[in-house]
C-alpha cells in the first residue's frame, strides 16, 4: 500500500544556519555595541555581527540635528520665494489694470528695486549654504 506524503511547510534551506555563538557583554560594552548596531542602520543584530567580524564593508549613516535644520530653513525659504513670484505676477497685473501708466511706473520701479534686493540676497544664501555645504558635510573621499 502507497502512503500518501504531502509536502506542506516550508522548503528546507539549501545552506541552513545551524551553528550559533554567544558573546557575553558587560553595561559599557553593549551601550557601544548597540551604538554601532543604531549607526549601522543593519535591522538584524545577526547580520551585523557577521558584517564586522568578515570584515564586509556597510555605511554608518549620521543626521546632524542642526543639518537637518538649516535645510527645513532653506527649504521653507525656497517656498516663500515661490509665493513671492506669484504675488509679484498678481501685482504686476493688478497695477496695470486698476492705475495710471504713470502710478503704475512709479510702483513697479519700486517692486524692481526690492526685487534686485531680494535677489542680492538669494545670492548670498546661497553663497553661505555652499561654504556651509563645504565645512561641515560629511562627504566620503
Amino acid at each position: 500500500m502507497k502512503q500518501n506524503f504531502k509536502k506542506a511547510g516550508r522548503h528546507p534551506k539549501i545552506d541552513s544556519t545551524v551553528f550559533r555563538c554567544s558573546v557575553n557583554f558587560n553595561a559599557a560594552e553593549h551601550a557601544a555595541f548597540q551604538t554601532m548596531h543604531e549607526q549601522s542602520g543593519v535591522d538584524s543584530i545577526s547580520a551585523f555581527v557577521k558584517m564586522r567580524i568578515f570584515g564586509k564593508p556597510f555605511k554608518v549613516f549620521t543626521v546632524d540635528e542642526n543639518t537637518r535644520v538649516f535645510i527645513d530653513k532653506l527649504s521653507a525659504l525656497n517656498a516663500q520665494y515661490r509665493t513671492i513670484g506669484i504675488d509679484y505676477d498678481l501685482a504686476v497685473k493688478i497695477l496695470r489694470e486698476n492705475f495710471t501708466e504713470k502710478k503704475a511706473m512709479t510702483a513697479l520701479y519700486k517692486l524692481e528695486r526690492l526685487t534686485i534686493e531680494l535677489v542680492k540676497l538669494n545670492r548670498e544664501i546661497v553663497s553661505l549654504a555652499k561654504e556651509f555645504d563645504a565645512r561641515w558635510s560629511q562627504k566620503s573621499l
